[in-house]
């Protein structure tokens, strides 16, 4: 098991790491929509929130030895569930079939009061 950092994706605001690789997959912690190179909410909208989280989630996974392609299951948190739509219009720009399978659930809330947070798992390249 390896710990797997990358500047090119949200740091970790707990005692968590981004990423974990086990050998031929790698498990990602929730990835929100955080501008890594400000720290900063990107957008106050679904649309533009899953769209910088997908951004990095697929800058951890190809930091990681992986990629967006190779993503098996997605689980996505969403504040809202009228947002599902948008989502998964923005969701259908990041994956291709055969999607990956997929559990959305709407929460209370999310870290830092954000609309999405998105966790994966891949296989490595």
């Amino acid at each position: 098991m390896k710990e797997i950092s990358t500047d090119r994706a949200p740091a970790a605001i707990g005692p968590y790491s981004q990423a974990i690789d086990i050998g031929d997959k790698i498990i990602t912690s929730g990835i929100i929509p955080v501008v890594p190179a400000t720290g900063e909410i990107m957008g106050n909208d679904a649309k533009t929130q899953a769209k910088q989280a997908f951004e990095n989630l697929a800058a951890l996974l190809e930091d990681a030895g992986s990629g967006i392609d190779r993503v098996v299951k997605t689980t996505v948190f969403i504040k809202d569930m009228n947002d599902f739509a948008a989502i998964n219009e923005v969701y259908a720009q990041f994956f291709t079939k055969p999607y990956p399978a997929r559990s959305c659930v709407e929460v209370a809330r999310l870290p830092k009061d954000v609309l999405i947070e998105i966790e994966a798992i891949a296989e490595k390249k």
